[in-house]
């Protein structure tokens, strides 16, 4: 292929002419500073290319190298624990090569080649595989095993296969198609735009447990499913993404941080190395991916860590893992194809953003999903995204924002006000919907209780009446409501105080298994029930709140996860204070 000559720079966008063989999406590096872009739209020999790296100081003239591949991610052994930047550069890598900055046009292998690996065949000699097949295991870390896998479009009988310590090059597996032989190696490219293929997509019907309250009780989101988190700035959307990424009863963990500022990122990087895994004990980045592309990098390059992080999220779930994707924040990746659009003089949709924005958002989040794998022993997996969107002051009604709603099935509402009322996470329970909760139903009531659903709807109901009654409260202050009316107001507040509020940075309360939230919302509904009753038999409100019990409710969350029994205790224990209190 020949090379292509500079003719317009503007900002991350490069114009090249003499570019004819060349494709869209094609990685071309331009100038001899060899900064890496992706060609992003073809007219005649004439490319418009879009860089990855900052352009300042690339001049008229000079040339243009085009490789003929898609921008594509290695997968393999070595991706866990890694810090990349959107284009699948490791930062460790870099920050040993070349200091505490990206050098322009560094190029460095994603998967370190040098170390070798443990791999152990489960396939012999002679056996008939199939494309997406497992021949093999490498135990990357403690908690997780990589599963080597047959690329797609290659199947045909192993003629050699041995068990060894090899580095990611060496062939490991050979498997004869007719006249053809195939040499398998530890790690496959892959092109990220392109989604890899499954066997059948499946309905999200088992609970994606996070243990955050608010979340499994109200509103929770399915394995494999998607959900949106909007909100105005300092409401939480990155902590509640963290808390995600940390407690999500997912085996592998990708955080793309999409143009985040610098010191949200630098927080996760901090924090996760030392964060220990709820389920085995060991540092939670033993089964995490982070992609880090901050504000300050080049703007065109968060489209790439959209689409790094998802196909990696695809590999691990092609192995039958249950994977959870958390992009942080898609606002700045619609911003970045804004910019893009502007400068290729496109025809701008709503508020400048590209017509096309939709489709592009659409696209992202349809490649979520529970699957069957490809592979003769149909294996399942899942991969669910989670997508934060910050849109200006917390306008709901931002192009972006209404772009995710209409493709996500779980919308969290963060709200501004209960932000500033330090209610923690702040999602509103008033706004915020799932439409997983028909495809869980049968799972939550066989695995936690035939009840909880009824409990929920229930605590909804008095949080909603809780709404139409704190009007009448600003007007005429609450002593002129009737006694059910403030025993309504009084549980209402147990249940936002004492269920749904919940502190992130408190060891115990920072997560809540599924049975322990139901327990804490029966004790709270049947202390309703039994106050209810002591009403009726003319006890007053302010008798009731002067209850030894009402203490020991507040001071649920703080039960630790080996005894939860008291909460059992708990429910015996509000039955004997109140029915003492009627008898007198």
């Amino acid at each position: 292929m020949k090379n292509g000559k500079i003719i317009k720079v503007s900002g991350p966008l490069v114009v090249a002419d003499n570019m004819s063989g060349s494709k869209m999406y094609d990685v071309v590096y331009v100038s001899d500073y060899k900064l890496m872009g992706e060609i992003i739209e073809l007219n005649g020999d004439r490319a418009s290319i879009q860089v990855y790296e900052d352009t300042s100081g690339i001049g008229v003239g000079e040339p243009v190298y085009p490789t003929g591949d898609p921008l594509s991610v290695e997968l393999g052994p070595g991706l866990l624990e890694s810090i990349y930047d959107g284009t699948q550069r490791p930062l460790d890598v870099i920050r040993e090569e070349a200091g505490d900055f990206i050098t322009r046009g560094i190029q460095v292998h994603p998967l370190p080649r040098d170390k070798k690996w443990d791999f152990t065949p489960v396939k012999k000699k002679g056996d008939v595989v199939e494309e997406g097949d497992i021949i093999g295991e490498v135990k990357e870390t403690v908690i997780v095993t990589h599963k080597i896998m047959v690329p797609p479009g290659i199947s045909g009988k192993i003629i050699d296969i041995k068990k060894g310590k090899y580095t990611i090059e060496d062939t490991i597996c050979i498997v004869q198609s007719g006249k053809e032989k195939h040499e398998i190696k530890m790690y496959q490219k892959w092109p990220v735009r392109i989604p890899r293929p499954f066997k059948e997509k499946m309905l999200p019907d088992e609970p994606l447990v996070t243990g955050q309250r608010v979340i499994d009780t109200f509103f929770p989101i399915g394995k494999g499913g998607t959900a949106c988190i909007p909100g105005p700035f300092g409401s939480g959307k990155t902590v509640t993404q963290h808390q995600l990424a940390k407690w999500a009863d997912a085996d592998v963990v990708i955080y793309v941080g999409c143009g985040e500022r610098g010191n949200e990122m630098t927080d996760v990087l901090q924090e996760f190395p030392e964060l220990k895994d709820p389920k085995s004990g060991e540092a939670l980045m033993k089964r995490t991916v982070l992609i880090a592309n901050t504000s300050n990098m080049p703007v065109a390059a968060r489209e790439a860590s959209v689409y790094t992080g998802i196909t990696i999220g695809e590999y691990f779930r092609d192995m039958g893992y249950s994977v959870a994707l958390m992009a942080d924040s898609t606002s700045r990746w619609a911003e970045a194809m804004r910019e893009i659009s502007g400068r290729l003089e496109e025809m701008p949709g709503e508020e400048g953003y590209p017509a096309y924005l939709g489709a592009r958002v659409a696209s992202f989040y349809e490649r979520a999903g529970r699957i069957i794998a490809i592979g003769s022993d149909n294996r399942e997996g899942a991969l669910s995204v989670i997508g934060a969107v910050s849109p200006p002051g917390g306008d709901l009604s931002d192009p972006v924002v209404q772009a995710t709603l209409r493709v996500v099935k779980v919308f969290w509402s963060l709200q501004a006000d209960l932000a500033y009322r330090r209610h923690f996470p702040a999602i509103s329970w008033l706004n915020s919907y799932s439409l997983y909760f028909e495809n869980i139903e049968g799972v939550l009531k066989k695995e936690v209780g035939e009840d909880f659903i009824n409990l929920r709807a229930e605590a909804m109901k008095l949080l909603e009446k809780e709404a139409e009654l704190e009007e009448i409260v600003r007007l005429v202050g609450a002593d002129t409501l009737s006694l059910p009316d403030q025993l309504v107001l009084e549980v209402a507040r147990s249940l936002r105080e004492d269920f749904l509020h919940q502190n992130a940075f408190h060891e115990v309360d920072t997560y809540a298994s599924i049975k322990k939230q139901y327990l804490m919302l029966k004790n709270i509904l049947f202390f309703y029930e039994k106050a209810k009753e002591a009403i009726s038999k003319d006890i007053h409100i302010k008798t009731i709140r002067q209850l030894p019990i009402m203490e020991k409710i507040s001071r649920m969350r703080y039960i630790t996860e080996s005894k939860i029994g008291d909460l059992e205790k708990l429910h015996e224990e509000i039955d004997k204070e109140i029915t003492r209190l009627i008898n007198k």
